[in-house]
């Protein structure tokens, strides 16, 4: 589902007595929506409830997500974890780029793809 759905439907949940948290990665779309609390991870669009097979990054950013809920004094709050995606900064702009991978990269890329979606698919069946 995309931000700007996510958000308008947190923000009709809101307007009905709903307490919302978003966590994202998209924050400005997010905050142009508007939404009552948001917990902001500079992570790549996808990676919202933190890195991938990382417990304790997924961990910390559903802690901090759910501290929104006490923390948030007024509408319109941005958190921004405190957790980063590299060390090195450059994965900003290499993120988006394919010219620079190779066959072999391209492959582990696909395959970890298709074990996030494999996972995926058993939790949704199992849900």
């Amino acid at each position: 589902m995309c931000h700007q759905t996510v958000s308008l439907i947190a923000r009709h949940l809101e307007a009905n007595g709903i307490p919302t948290v978003i966590m994202g990665c998209a924050r400005d779309i997010v905050e142009h929506v508007g939404v009552p609390r948001y917990f902001w991870s500079d992570f790549p669009l996808g990676h919202s409830a933190g890195k991938p097979f990382n417990a304790d990054s997924q961990q910390a950013t559903l802690q901090g997500a759910l501290a929104l809920f006490d923390d948030a004094t007024k509408g319109a709050t941005t958190v921004a974890s405190q957790q980063i995606w590299s060390d090195d900064p450059g994965w900003k702009a290499d993120f988006w780029r394919m010219d620079n991978l190779d066959a072999d990269k391209l492959a582990q890329l696909k395959a970890d793809h298709e074990r996030v979606r494999q996972v995926s698919a058993g939790i949704k069946q199992d849900a």
